[in-house]
């Protein structure tokens, strides 16, 4: 899928995947999934190197970790949309006996899912022990892992990302969603981080910025850059700024939406704001 008009509908689609998987179980994470719509849908359709059948081993293709786990109605929608699965099985997100639980599990294993991830702060060091088993196996193919910004408080993170500078882990590109919000409040207010590219940099990180993260062209370019810039002994961080909630007013601007089910109306104005492009589940 190469049309960014294609992309859009997509997208689009997607989002009403997300509102329609959390307001069926009233259960579930809208905000970061919505915010990070565009970046799954670019990464899946224009970045990654996949192989047309999934399996866990991942040799001669790109590997994609999602570290924030709980953005899982964007990657299961994502993952059906892109042939792991059927789109028919977004309807069982979050039921009992579901492949697609609240948190992605492998123990059911569900094509696209490589790391459990209910736990933040886990996914960067699963990551580098994946591109190191790349390039001990002689894989030229890139890791791929998306965090959450609130995520980086979790001290793990700055273990994994002193590591992989010192092991000049150079197939890695860790991409951070910031959009400044979790689930108690802005990310400053419950737990201020500073100046987070300084932060990467400091820890020798080639680090990029997309400033237009829920552009699809910003983010295909910026992570064709990021690309090229891997290889060169050093790993790649790309800060990716996006708004939670993006595509539904009511929702965005506000981390109120981070952990919460819109209700039958909420729902229904938000599918009225991303019309039915490619067919619901």
């Amino acid at each position: 899928m190469s049309d960014i008009k294609q992309l859009q509908d997509l997208t689009t689609q997607v989002r009403r995947d997300i509102l329609r998987m959390v307001h069926a179980v009233n259960s579930g994470h809208p905000g970061g999934s919505l915010g990070c719509a565009e970046f799954m849908v670019a990464l899946y359709q224009k970045i990654l190197i996949r192989k047309e059948e999934f399996d866990m081993n991942g040799s001669g293709e790109d590997l994609f970790f999602l570290s924030n786990g709980h953005i899982s109605p964007l990657f299961y929608s994502v993952l059906a949309r892109s042939g792991y699965f059927p789109v028919s099985e977004l309807a069982t997100f979050r039921k009992l006996n579901s492949r697609l639980q609240g948190h992605p599990t492998t123990h059911d294993n569900l094509p696209g899912v490589r790391m459990a991830s209910g736990s933040l702060g886990q996914g960067l060091s699963v990551s580098i022990g994946a591109a190191q088993a790349k390039k001990l196996n002689n894989d030229k193919n890139l890791v791929y892992v998306l965090t959450g910004d609130g995520e980086l408080q979790e001290g793990q993170n700055w273990e994994a990302i002193m590591y992989a500078s010192a092991k000049k882990v150079d197939n890695i590109i860790a991409i951070v969603d910031l959009n400044g919000k979790q689930i108690d409040g802005s990310t400053d207010e419950v737990l201020h981080m500073g100046n987070i590219k300084a932060k990467f940099e400091a820890f020798d990180w080639d680090v990029l910025e997309i400033k237009e993260g829920n552009n699809l062209e910003a983010v295909i370019n910026g992570m064709s850059e990021a690309k090229s810039s891997t290889g060169n002994e050093k790993p790649v961080c790309v800060l990716l700024y996006t708004e939670m909630g993006n595509g539904v007013d009511y929702m965005m601007h506000t981390h109120a939406w981070h952990g919460k089910a819109p209700n039958d109306d909420q729902l229904a104005q938000a599918l009225e704001q991303n019309p039915e492009t490619l067919g619901d589940y």
